[in-house]
């Protein structure tokens, strides 16, 4: 079970720290964000290894957000800088158990097939 915290309204160019623990018994392969905006697609946001700490993101965030984890905890964590408005979103924290991480897959949403995802924070940026 993944419980995210840290969503909240912000003014454009604000920040913010989500966060993100798992509850569940085994230690996920990967771990991660994606949001999803209404009437859009989700897209993937970030994703973090769980043993070496590589990450990725989708290229509109680069920069400009920072995952981050504590293996001790099964936590991860969400950096969110220089927000803008079509940051808004629900951001949902995802843990994939095996081979591959598709949490940040360019030009598709995420696959869950092997993972699973918490209920989302909200995070609204206003102009």
């Amino acid at each position: 079970q993944l419980t995210e915290s840290g969503g909240r309204s912000v003014q454009s160019g604000g920040s913010l720290r989500l966060s993100c623990v798992d509850s569940g018994p085994a230690v996920p392969y990967c771990m991660g964000w994606f949001r999803q905006a209404p009437g859009k697609e989700r897209e993937g946001v970030a994703q973090i290894y769980s043993d070496d700490g590589l990450t990725y993101y989708t290229e509109s965030v680069k920069g400009r957000f920072t995952v981050s984890q504590d293996n001790a905890k099964k936590a991860v964590y969400l950096q969110m800088n220089s927000l803008k408005p079509e940051d808004t979103a629900t951001y949902f924290c995802a843990a994939i158990s095996r081979v591959p991480c598709t949490i940040v897959i360019r030009n598709q949403p995420p696959r869950l097939d092997f993972g699973y995802a918490g209920q989302g924070t909200q995070v609204t940026v206003s102009s």
